[in-house]
C-alpha cells in the first residue's frame, strides 16, 4: 500500500504522489483544489457520479470563521465567494401569528450550485482531473494504485459501508421527516415559522442565497407527516402543500423542488476515519442537523485541515492521525450542539405554548451554543424584553431573582448541588462539613444542599458518608443550620435523604469508587437480588414486606430528625440508582410483587416512602425529590417514563422535581456535553407545568440565565463550580455588576464585592503607527 509515501513531496522513483477523491461535493472539491494548490507536481483525479451541474438543496450558510480559513488557505477561492454572497444580521421568528427579530447574527450564503461552479473552476485551472458521471472505482481499488484516497462519498458512504469493520460507524435515524424546497424570492431575514395545524406541529426554516431566491426547509415529526398525507404526495404536490400551509411567510407565492424528496435526518458517527491510506472526509465521517447550518461549513473546514496536516507532517499516517486528532473535537462539539438543536425541534410541540419572546428565545439558544450573553451582544434591546417578561426587576439578571417553593422565598436562582465529602465519622458530619456547607451558604447561592444524608447504618454508600438516624448525627447537623442560618441570613439550607441499595458498602471516593470494602462489609438490601457489577459488588437481598416497612420508617425518622434540626427543604433521593431509584428503573427492579412489573408498581414503594415523609415534614416547608430521567442504557427508564414518575411525585405533593440523569447501571452510555441533562428537565417543565431544578454541566452564570429566560428550568444546581469556587455565586452578581438584593455579601466580605484589578489600565496609549 503507498500510504507510507510523505505526501509533501514525489513518491517512489520520482513519480509524483497520486491522491483519489472521491465524491464532488464541497468538501472532495475543496481539498483536490487545495492539495494541488499546496503541490502543483500531485496528480489529483476526482470522481463524482452525477453531472457537473447536479445539485441537491438550494442555499449554503457559511461562517465567518470558515470564510477566514479559505481567505488564509485560497484568496482566489474567497475572493470568488464573496463576491457571490448574501449578508444579512436578522433571525425572524413568527409564533402564533407574532413576529419577533433578533439582530446581530451575521449570516452569509450563497447557492450550492454556484459555489460548486466556483470550485469546480478552481479545480480545473489548478489542473485537478474532474470526472463527472463517473462512478469512482472501490476505495480498495484505489489505495492499491494512489497514495492517498479521500472519501468524500457522503452520508451514504459506500466507502464507509466497505470498511464498516475498521470505521465502526453509527447511524442514528431521527423522529422528523424534512424536505429542501426554493422560493423565488429573498427572505429579508432568516425566518423561522410555526405553524400549528390539525395533524400537528409543523416548521419552515428559510433564508436567502441570493437576491432573487431562498432556501426553504418544511420539517415537523413523522406521525405528523403522515396524518397530513405528504407520505402519499410527490415532490411537486409536497411543495405546493407546503406552500399553502405556510402562505403567511411566503406571501402566496409557490415553492418547488430540485429532485427534492421527504426524509429523516441521520447523525453519523465513526470510531476511526482513516484506514491505511484512506481518510473519510465531510458527511461521510459525520454529519450534524442543518438546523445549525454546519454540514457545508464542517466538509469545508474539514478539507483545510486535511491539506494542512498532510502538507506539515513527515508522512501520511502521521497526517491522517493529526487530521483527525485536530477535527474530532470540533467535530464532537458542533455535533452535540446539533443534536440539542435537533432534539429541541423534534419536542416543538412542547414548546409552543410559552410566550412569544420566551419561545422567540427559547428557539435561539436551543443548541446551547447561543447564550442570554451572545444575545445581549448582538441584540440588547431583545434580550432586554425578555427579561421584563421573565419579571426581571431592573438591573437584575435572571439568575438573581427570587423564587418561591411553597413557604420557602429564595433569594435566587442558584442551588449548590449535593455532593458526597466522603468525611463524615459514624455518620456524624464534623468541622470539615459545617466548614464546607457553610462557605457555600456564605458564597451567595439561593438554596445549600447537603450531600445525601443516610437514614440508616446499612444505607450508606461508605464508612464516610453522612447520617440522620442517631440523636449525635442531629445534633452535629443542627450545629450546621444554625450556623448558616445565623451568618448567611436569606440562605436556605436543604437535606437529600437517601438509602445506598445495592450500591453500599464499598470505599471513599478517592481510595476506589464503587469498590467493596476490603473488610467490614455490611449486608445490602435492593428491590431485587442484582449487584451493580457482578463479580465486584455483592449480591444485595431483595426487601421482603417487613424489610420494606423498616426502610419506610427509617426515612420517616430520619425526616423528623431533619425538621427538628431546621433544614429549610428536604429532598427524597430516588436517583442514580440508590435504593429508591432501584425500584423505578426497570434495569434494576425485577420483582414480581405489588413492587415490580409495570411501571406504577414500581413507583409504589418510593411514592410510599415519600408519603411517609410528607406526612411528618412541616407542611410549610417544600419538598423536592431527584429522579434519573434516563438510565443511559437499552430497556432502562426513558424520557417518557420520567415524565410519568414526575407525574406521580407531584400528585403526592412534590413541591419541585429536581432532575438528574443515569449512574443506575455501570454500562450506561451518557451523552456527556455542556448542559446534557437540561432537556429532561425541560420537557417534565413543559408536559407538567411544575417546578424543576436543572442539573448536569452548567458550569457558567451565563449558562444559567440562559436556561432560567428559555424556560428550561426554575432552579439550576451546580457541583463543580462550587468545589472550584465557594462563592461562585457571588463572583458571579460581582462580573455582572450586579449588587442587588439576590446576592448579599456578608459584612466581612463586602470590601471584595468587586472584581479586583488584573493589571494597569492607566498607561498612555501609542500616538504613532510607523511602518
Amino acid at each position: 500500500m503507498a500510504g507510507s509515501l510523505a505526501m509533501a513531496g514525489a513518491g517512489a522513483g520520482g513519480a509524483p504522489p497520486r491522491i483519489a477523491v472521491i465524491g464532488g461535493g464541497p468538501g472532495g472539491l475543496y481539498a483536490a483544489a487545495l492539495l494541488k494548490r499546496l503541490d502543483a507536481s500531485r496528480e489529483i483525479t476526482l470522481w463524482e457520479r452525477n453531472a457537473p451541474d447536479d445539485t441537491f438543496g438550494f442555499g449554503v450558510v457559511l461562517s465567518d470563521e470558515t470564510l477566514g480559513g479559505i481567505e488564509h488557505a485560497d484568496p482566489a477561492v474567497h475572493r470568488a465567494l464573496r463576491a457571490e454572497f448574501v449578508r444579512w444580521d436578522d433571525i425572524d421568528i413568527v409564533h402564533r401569528g407574532r413576529r419577533l427579530t433578533s439582530g446581530g447574527h451575521g449570516f452569509a450564503a450563497l447557492g450550492r450550485r454556484r459555489l460548486l461552479e466556483i470550485l469546480h473552476e478552481r479545480c480545473r485551472g489548478l489542473g485537478v482531473d474532474l470526472r463527472f458521471r463517473a462512478e469512482a472505482p472501490p476505495a480498495r481499488e484505489l489505495a492499491a494504485t494512489h497514495d492517498l484516497v479521500i472519501a468524500a462519498d457522503g452520508v451514504h458512504s459506500p466507502t464507509r459501508a466497505a470498511h464498516a469493520d475498521h470505521f465502526a460507524p453509527r447511524v442514528t435515524r431521527h423522529r422528523c421527516r424534512y424536505i429542501w424546497l426554493a422560493a423565488d424570492f429573498a427572505f429579508d431575514a432568516f425566518r423561522f415559522e410555526i405553524a400549528e395545524t390539525p395533524p400537528g406541529v409543523m416548521q419552515l426554516h428559510a433564508y436567502p442565497y441570493s437576491a432573487a431566491a431562498s432556501t426553504v426547509i418544511v420539517e415537523m415529526r413523522e406521525e405528523v407527516w403522515a396524518a397530513a398525507g405528504f407520505d402519499a404526495l410527490d415532490e411537486k404536490a409536497s411543495a405546493d402543500l407546503c406552500a399553502k400551509i405556510f402562505s403567511d411567510a411566503l406571501g402566496g407565492r409557490p415553492l418547488r423542488g430540485n429532485n427534492s424528496s421527504w426524509t429523516a435526518f441521520r447523525t453519523v458517527v465513526n470510531e476511526r476515519w482513516a484506514y491505511g491510506n484512506t481518510v473519510l472526509l465531510g458527511d461521510a465521517a459525520h454529519t450534524a442537523h442543518f438546523s445549525i447550518g454546519s454540514g457545508t461549513k464542517l466538509a469545508v473546514e474539514d478539507a483545510l485541515a486535511l491539506a494542512a496536516c498532510v502538507q506539515e507532517q513527515p508522512d501520511l499516517p502521521t497526517a491522517l492521525a493529526a487530521y483527525e486528532s485536530e477535527r474530532r473535537p470540533v467535530v464532537e462539539s458542533t455535533q452535540r450542539a446539533a443534536a440539542a438543536s435537533l432534539r429541541w425541534f423534534e419536542d416543538l410541540a412542547l414548546h409552543v405554548g410559552q410566550p412569544a419572546r420566551q419561545f422567540a428565545f427559547n428557539l435561539l439558544t436551543r443548541s446551547r451554543r447561543v447564550t442570554h450573553g451572545n444575545l445581549r451582544l448582538r441584540d440588547s434591546g431583545f434580550t432586554d424584553a425578555v427579561e421584563r417578561d421573565f419579571g426581571c426587576p431592573p438591573g437584575t439578571p435572571p439568575m438573581f431573582t427570587p423564587f418561591r417553593l411553597r413557604g420557602l422565598e429564595l433569594k435566587n436562582r442558584v442551588v449548590v448541588s449535593p455532593m458526597d465529602m466522603y468525611s463524615a465519622v459514624d455518620g456524624v458530619p464534623g468541622d470539615f462539613h459545617l466548614v464546607h456547607l457553610g462557605a457555600r451558604a456564605l458564597g451567595g447561592a439561593g438554596l445549600v444542599m447537603t450531600e445525601m444524608v443516610c437514614v440508616s447504618p446499612e444505607g450508606r454508600i461508605t464508612p464516610g458518608c453522612g447520617g440522620l438516624y442517631t440523636p449525635e448525627q442531629a445534633a452535629a447537623w443542627r450545629r450546621i443550620v444554625d450556623f448558616v442560618h445565623a451568618q448567611a441570613p436569606g440562605t436556605a439550607l436543604g437535606a437529600q435523604l437517601g438509602h445506598s441499595g445495592r450500591k453500599g458498602s464499598t470505599k471513599l471516593m478517592w481510595d476506589g469508587m464503587d469498590q467493596p470494602l476490603d473488610s467490614g462489609n455490611w449486608p445490602l438490601a435492593a428491590a431485587s437480588p442484582i449487584p451493580y457489577r457482578p463479580g465486584v459488588n455483592q449480591v444485595p437481598y431483595a426487601l421482603d414486606r417487613a424489610g420494606l416497612t423498616a426502610v419506610r420508617d427509617q426515612f420517616t425518622a430520619a425526616a423528623r430528625r431533619a425538621a427538628d434540626c431546621g433544614f429549610d427543604l428536604l429532598e427524597l433521593h430516588c436517583a442514580h440508582g440508590y435504593l429508591l431509584s432501584g425500584f423505578l428503573s426497570p434495569l434494576t427492579n425485577q420483582r414480581t410483587d405489588a413492587y415490580g412489573g409495570s411501571p406504577a408498581a414500581r413507583l409504589r414503594f418510593p411514592l410510599e416512602v415519600f408519603d411517609a415523609v410528607r406526612a411528618v415534614w412541616p407542611a410549610e416547608r417544600p419538598m423536592t425529590v431527584r429522579i434519573s430521567a434516563t438510565d443511559w442504557a437499552e430497556g432502562g427508564t426513558t424520557a417518557e417514563d420520567a415524565v410519568e414518575i414526575a407525574r406521580a411525585f407531584t400528585e403526592h405533593g412534590a413541591d419541585a422535581i429536581d432532575v438528574s440523569t443515569g449512574q443506575v447501571v455501570p454500562d450506561e452510555r451518557p451523552e456527556f456535553g455542556r448542559s446534557y441533562q437540561t432537556p429532561y428537565a425541560d420537557r417534565i417543565r413543559a408536559e407538567l407545568g411544575v417546578p424543576v431544578i436543572a442539573v448536569g454541566a452548567i458550569s457558567s452564570w451565563d449558562d444559567v440565565n440562559s436556561l432560567l429566560l428559555a424556560g428550561r428550568a426554575d432552579l439550576c444546581a451546580l457541583a463543580r463550580p462550587h468545589l472550584y469556587d465557594p462563592h461562585w455565586t457571588l463572583h458571579a452578581a460581582a462580573e455582572q455588576s450586579y449588587t442587588g438584593p439576590g446576592a448579599s455579601w456578608p459584612l466581612p466580605y463586602r470590601a471584595g464585592s468587586r472584581t479586583p484589578p488584573t493589571g494597569r489600565t492607566d498607561a498612555p496609549r501609542p500616538r504613532l503607527a510607523l511602518n
